[in-house]
């Protein structure tokens, strides 16, 4: 229970410091978010062509590729969690609007600035518990059970990473539900894709 007080002081300190630093939050965290999400599918390109390679080697030449699988599993959480908060900004999760498309605009927007609060303290939560996973995997310098033997602190990092970020863009856009005039949106563009 202490962890749980900790951890909601120290997300109250980082909201209070970011609302007061919105706009240089908000631009930083786009960027940010461009990076990873160019990160992200570089990493996709890879596990393509590291599949493909692994696939040719061992039906072609029959000479597999050691840990090609447990490569590709730790690269899925780098995959996923790095490209979040991007997904987040640009609304292209999946949800579930039924509902809120029949509320009256009002009542929509705060039914969004309720369940951004949810899931604000959700992904808080969840950012730190698996950050303290990654902290204990690097500290064992855990690695996977066969050769190569790759390091698994890397994969978790990214969990946390990605919870962070995506934390600081819901708060970000629950102050732009709150007081658009005074906190802009600061999402990424996204020309492809028309957001409310």
């Amino acid at each position: 229970m202490h962890e749980l007080a900790s951890l909601a002081a120290i997300v109250a300190v980082a909201l209070a410091a970011t609302t007061a630093a919105v706009s240089l939050v908000g631009r930083a965290l786009r960027v940010l978010e461009y990076a990873l999400l160019s990160g992200a599918v570089v990493v996709i390109l890879f596990v393509m062509v590291f599949v493909g390679a692994e696939v040719l080697m061992r039906y072609g030449f029959n000479a597999p590729i050691p840990g090609h699988l447990e490569g590709s599993e730790l690269l899925l959480p780098i995959i996923v969690f790095l490209a979040l908060s991007y997904t987040q900004a640009t609304h292209r999760h999946v949800g579930m609007d039924l509902l809120l498309d029949v509320l009256p605009p009002g009542a929509r927007r705060y039914a969004r600035m309720a369940t951004l609060v949810v899931s604000l303290l959700t992904c808080s939560v969840l950012a730190y518990f698996s950050g303290k996973n990654a902290y204990q995997l690097w500290l064992y310098d855990d690695v996977t059970m066969t050769p190569p033997y790759f390091k698994t602190w890397p994969a978790a990092a990214a969990i946390p990473l990605g919870y962070v970020l995506i934390t600081l863009r819901m708060y970000l856009q629950i102050l732009n539900l709150f007081d658009p005039a005074r906190f802009p949106s600061h999402a990424p563009d996204d020309t492809l894709h028309a957001v409310e």
